[in-house]
């Protein structure tokens, strides 16, 4: 049964879901169809960025997209932004979603790989409008990480250093305070306490960063977690999750190859979120535990990149 939505949940204050895809017409449907049966989806607005083609191999599938998307129904208005060139899903995203904060107060954001729970709508509204105003909260999450929570912890969210890029949601403000040009990267190379600190959501945040820095990677997603690092800033994630990736199957930009590390159980249903949350460093333990590098890419990471 639907959870029953309160007042700051209204159609008129529900924020817009900004889906970007590329290629993928099978995932993108399963995504569609999984957000179309949330409950508020008839009372929400879906703007979706098609990104165009790399290269000739990629046409049949663009294609295959857009016809697809002129199909969608079941949305209170839809509009499809098809890109003439390829932007790449780091342009994308952050030119998608600066434009479309600069006309809305905050965003909901999927990528053309995720399923959604049918509350998963209603919970993301629920943590826009409760953190709206804790400036140290720069995005919220529905997908759980299979971290270990400690036993006894009594919330059903958390707070962790670190942004998820996986059906995720943030407000105009903090978007707007976003360094997408890292300008404190000389100062993490060197300065080995600041860096420690940046490291607190995963040790596996830094090899990424400076990869990004170097041209190896393009990543607007630790980009957008050093962000919240020097914005003294936390991201709020379910300890139950709401979203599933099915992108891990070899098919995504991200992941080239197929794996199951990320897998986690959908889990609807009613989630209390309290105003006062803070952090919890048993649960900030546990986090940076599953996000710990292997040694073998510590030791890949130095002799390959010099970090």
């Amino acid at each position: 049964m639907p959870l029953k939505a309160d007042p700051a949940s209204a159609s008129d204050t529900l924020a817009p879901v900004v889906l970007f895809c590329y290629n993928r017409p099978h995932h993108l449907q399963q995504t569609i169809l999984s957000l179309r049966a949330n409950y508020l989806a008839a009372e929400t607005d879906l703007i979706i960025f098609s990104d165009g083609t790399r290269s000739q191999a990629d046409e049949a599938d663009v294609q295959k997209v857009r016809n697809f998307l002129a199909t969608i129904t079941g949305f209170k208005s839809i509009r499809v932004h098809a890109a003439s060139q390829n932007l790449g899903l780091s342009g994308s995203v952050i030119q998608g979603v600066t434009d479309t904060l600069a006309c809305h107060n905050a965003v909901i954001v999927l990528e053309d790989d995720m399923l959604t729970t049918p509350d998963f709508l209603e919970y993301m509204n629920q943590a826009l409008s409760i953190y709206a105003r804790r400036s140290n909260i720069f995005s919220v999450t529905a997908y759980a990480p299979p971290v270990a929570i400690p036993a006894g912890y009594p919330h059903d969210v958390y707070l962790a250093p670190r942004a998820s890029s996986w059906g995720w949601a943030t407000w105009a403000d903090r978007w707007a305070k976003a360094d997408w040009s890292v300008q404190a990267f000389e100062k993490l190379k060197t300065d080995r306490a600041f860096r420690t600190r940046f490291v607190e959501g995963g040790d596996d945040l830094w090899p990424m960063l400076a990869k990004q820095q170097k041209g190896i990677i393009d990543s607007w997603a630790i980009r957008w977690t050093y962000s919240q690092f020097i914005n003294h800033a936390l991201g709020l994630y379910p300890v139950r999750s709401k979203i599933r990736n099915i992108g891990t199957d070899g098919s995504g930009t991200n992941f080239t190859f197929k794996t199951g590390y990320y897998d986690a159980d959908l889990n609807a249903g009613p989630v209390i979120m309290p105003t006062n949350l803070q952090p919890d460093s048993a649960v900030i333990r546990e986090f940076r535990k599953y996000y710990r590098l292997p040694l073998y890419l510590k030791i890949k990471n130095r002799i390959k990149y010099g970090l």
